[in-house]
């Protein structure tokens, strides 16, 4: 049932299977962001309605660069990543970006995008319950609650 709505997607934009391995990294954080923040706001206004402000005061703290790179820094310290999983995030957090976040050094920028391009790399592989499952234990053990 899980990848039913992803199979439809593909389908209804007649769009081709591709190989994962062959998307650069920051292609795969550019997805994984959106998703990311996706997956949050949904929890967030899942929890009761609010006014939009503090909603996105609420999802701010939680995807900004800072708070992503705890999270991938825990899964990893854990050892909560699968072999492929890591490698998929090294590639992230070592791929070359022109640009970085404002409020975050660049260590925790690159973390970032590292956790980002796993994020999508799991969107597009159609895994979204290994996704959810990740930035719930991810989340739960640094302490940031949505």
């Amino acid at each position: 049932m899980e990848k039913e709505w992803h199979e439809y997607l593909k389908q209804q934009f007649i769009l081709e299977d591709k190989d994962l391995r062959t998307y650069s990294p920051l292609t795969l954080a550019y997805i994984g962001d959106g998703i990311y923040e996706l997956l949050v706001r949904t929890v967030l206004i899942s929890r009761g309605n609010a006014p939009v402000a503090k909603l996105h005061r609420k999802a701010s703290a939680v995807v900004k660069a800072g708070a992503q790179a705890a999270v991938i820094e825990f899964l990893v310290e854990q050892e909560l990543l699968t072999e492929e999983e890591y490698t998929i995030y090294k590639r992230g957090r070592n791929a070359y970006s022109p640009t970085r976040a404002k409020n975050a050094s660049m260590s925790e920028y690159r973390k970032a995008t590292g956790f980002e391009a796993l994020a999508g790399y799991l969107y597009l592989k159609g895994d979204m319950q290994r996704l959810i499952d990740l930035v719930k234990m991810g989340l739960e053990g640094t302490g940031r609650y949505i």
